[in-house]
C-alpha cells in the first residue's frame, strides 16, 4: 500500500477530510437552485409515520443529504470498510445514522435493518454498493424489501455544474451555483411470496426506475420553469 493511501486511510485524516467535505456540500446546497419533482410519493409515508427504503446509485452519495424533508433521522447502510467510514463520518455532520452492520464470512446480519424499519424508521441503500457493478442492483434491497414488507422508493439527482471522478462509480460532484432537481419515483412493493427466480426482475424494474428519475432530473435542468 503506497503512502499516500496510508494516510488517507489514517483516522483523524479521514475526520478533517469529512469535515471539509461536509462544508463543501453544505455551500453547494445554499448556493444552488434546487427543485423537487414527484415528492408527494415520499410525503405520504412521511405523514402516516410509515417507513419506505431510499434507494438511489452510489455515485450520487454526494448529494443525498439534500432529498431528506423531514427531521426524522434517515438510516443509512453502509460498509465497514475504509470508505464506507468515511461516508458514516460525513453522513454523521448532517445527523444522519449510520447503520451498524456486521459480516461472518458471506452471510451478512440483517437484524438492525429490520429492527429499523420495524420500529417506523426509515433506511436508505445503494444498490449497486460499495463496489458495484455501477448502477447495478444487488439483491440484497430486494429482500430487506421482501421479508420487512416495506416498499422502496427511488430518487435521482441532476446538476447543470458537476464533473464526476475516475471511480468504479463515477462519483458526482456538483459545483456551487448549480441547477439541481431532484426526482422520486413512485413505490415499488416487492411481493412476499417472491421466488429466488423472480429476484432478477425485480432487480431490472428497480434498475429502470432509478435511471428514469435521474434521467428527468437531469432532462429538466434547463427548463425556465426552475
Amino acid at each position: 500500500m503506497s503512502i499516500r493511501k496510508k494516510l488517507l486511510k489514517h483516522f483523524i485524516v479521514q475526520q478533517l477530510l469529512a469535515f471539509i467535505a461536509f462544508i463543501y456540500i453544505v455551500f453547494v446546497k445554499i448556493t444552488s437552485n434546487i427543485k423537487y419533482e414527484n415528492i408527494d410519493s415520499p410525503k405520504k409515508y412521511w405523514q402516516n409515520k410509515k417507513p419506505f427504503i431510499l434507494a438511489f446509485w452510489h455515485g450520487q452519495l454526494m448529494t443525498f443529504s439534500y432529498t431528506w424533508k423531514i427531521n426524522k433521522k434517515l438510516n443509512i447502510l453502509a460498509s465497514s470498510h475504509s470508505d464506507g467510514r468515511f461516508g458514516a463520518s460525513i453522513a454523521r455532520y448532517f445527523k444522519l445514522n449510520n447503520i451498524p452492520i456486521s459480516s461472518d464470512g458471506n452471510n451478512l446480519s440483517l437484524r438492525p435493518i429490520f429492527k429499523i424499519l420495524n420500529s417506523n424508521n426509515y433506511i436508505a441503500i445503494t444498490p449497486d454498493g460499495p463496489r458495484g457493478p455501477k448502477e447495478k442492483v444487488s439483491e440484497g434491497i430486494i429482500k430487506i424489501a421482501k421479508i420487512s414488507k416495506v416498499p422502496i422508493i427511488p430518487v435521482g439527482f441532476g446538476s447543470s455544474k458537476n464533473f464526476c471522478l475516475k471511480s468504479w462509480d463515477s462519483f458526482l460532484i456538483t459545483l456551487p451555483f448549480s441547477k439541481c432537481r431532484i426526482v422520486w419515483g413512485d413505490s415499488i412493493t416487492i411481493p412476499e411470496n417472491l421466488e429466488d427466480q423472480e429476484i432478477a426482475t425485480y432487480k431490472k424494474i428497480i434498475e429502470e426506475k432509478i435511471n428514469e428519475c435521474v434521467k428527468k432530473a437531469k432532462e429538466n435542468l434547463y427548463d425556465k420553469s426552475l
